[in-house]
């Protein structure tokens, strides 16, 4: 396995450790605000906030990171962000400043996704993107399921000991920062320019980029436009009966499939062809809703739950792969941090639009309405993208 290097490996690990302090705080984190006073409203406002501040900023700092030919110091501001963040949550209930920490743990997201997923296109080849990008997702996801079963083991020992577990947060946040010290940057992946990087600018980006990454890109935000989050299938299960432990559990079981899946399925996105691969987990996320939308049995959400891990596993870091792969080297992150930027726009969107289906004709008309998108999609890759040509050299 000389294809995962070191970078790789440290970048990984990063993850890892990040996303464990991040998700062990995703559970209570609506419980915390309720019980300083966070009205649904407010934390509905703080929650969409956040997102597009993270969202926006990815595409500007993706850009930047180009510009500037230099990834580590935005990958190291980035996680230094995230981590501060957490602490300073509990430190003050006032409204302005858990708005202005929330918002700061975004931004951080924001800074360093464009570069650190560029980074990870540097030390690959377009023969190992699938391989390269699934590692990084498996240890990313393993985070994700270490953090909220943490989180549900001290608060079975130390009920409502919210503040605390803030505080504990941080503590895999700083592993992340002290490892991000450890990643050397690379020679300059281009010249350095003088040229003024607005805010917006990935969008002139998506505007002159070549016809192929044109046509990815847009099938695969008219995906996300309905791709829903996953509280909604979460949502679902607890109308079943699963009580919130449970759904919880399943939560945590979900991100357990998708770690373990994720660089197996990377490996063989190498060999059959990324695009084949991700047409597959769009394949399985539309089983994954045509089956939520008519099942009613426990024992089949958690079969359900074991596609939909596959499915994440096979589009996630596939997505970015195959992006990097049709891009130019020098405009990777501006590449990744364009699509990510506008794909955080349209989650909003698609939540959104599937609160509204369900509130309006209920949850098997939201369910099928997102399983129907997917297979338009899978119809959309499959005839309009003929080969999957490699341009990033």
């Amino acid at each position: 396995m000389k294809y995962l290097t070191r970078t790789i490996w440290i970048l990984s690990l990063v993850s890892l450790f990040t996303d464990i302090a991040s998700e062990m705080l995703y559970p209570v984190m609506p419980i915390y605000l309720k019980s300083i006073g966070f009205t649904v409203v407010l934390i509905g406002i703080l929650e969409g906030l956040a997102e597009a501040t993270a969202g926006l900023s990815k595409g500007y700092f993706g850009k930047l990171s180009d510009e500037k030919g230099k990834r580590v110091p935005f990958i190291r501001i980035g996680y230094s962000l995230s981590a501060i963040s957490k602490p300073m949550i509990a430190m003050f209930i006032y409204p302005l400043w858990v708005f202005f920490a929330r918002t700061f743990d975004r931004l951080g997201k924001g800074i360093r996704t464009g570069a650190r997923d560029a980074l990870l296109s540097d030390e690959a080849t377009p023969e190992t993107k699938g391989r390269v990008f699934g590692f990084h997702r498996s240890l990313d996801t393993v985070g994700a399921a270490i953090g909220p079963l943490f989180a549900l083991l001290f608060l079975y020992f130390y009920p409502n000991q919210y503040k605390t577990l803030f505080y504990i947060a941080f503590i895999p946040g700083l592993l992340a920062i002290l490892l991000t010290f450890l990643i050397k940057e690379k020679t300059m992946v281009k010249k350095p320019t003088n040229n003024k990087v607005s805010f917006f600018s990935f969008i002139k980006y998506v505007k002159t980029s070549n016809i192929t990454y044109k046509k990815i890109v847009a099938g695969l935000l008219f995906f996300t436009l309905f791709n829903s989050s996953d509280v909604f299938l979460l949502l679902k299960i607890k109308e079943a009966g699963l009580n919130d432990t449970w759904v919880i559990g399943t939560y945590i079981f979900y991100n357990v499939v998708y770690a373990f899946a994720s660089y197996p399925i990377g490996i063989i996105a190498d060999k059959l062809g990324l695009k084949r691969i991700f047409v597959f987990g769009l394949l399985m996320f539309a089983l994954v809703y045509f089956g939520f939308a008519f099942n009613t049995k426990l024992s089949i959400f958690f079969g359900l739950f074991i596609i939909y891990g596959i499915y994440a596993a096979a589009t996630e870091g596939i997505s970015k792969a195959w992006i990097s792969n049709v891009s130019p080297k020098t405009e990777t992150a501006t590449a990744i941090g364009a699509y990510t930027a506008f794909q955080s726009v349209f989650t909003m969107l698609a939540s959104s639009l599937a609160g509204v289906l369900w509130y309006k004709f209920g949850a098997t008309v939201a369910l099928l309405t997102t399983a129907i998108a997917a297979l338009i999609t899978i119809f959309y890759f499959t005839f309009s993208i003929k080969s999957e040509p490699a341009v990033n050299v």
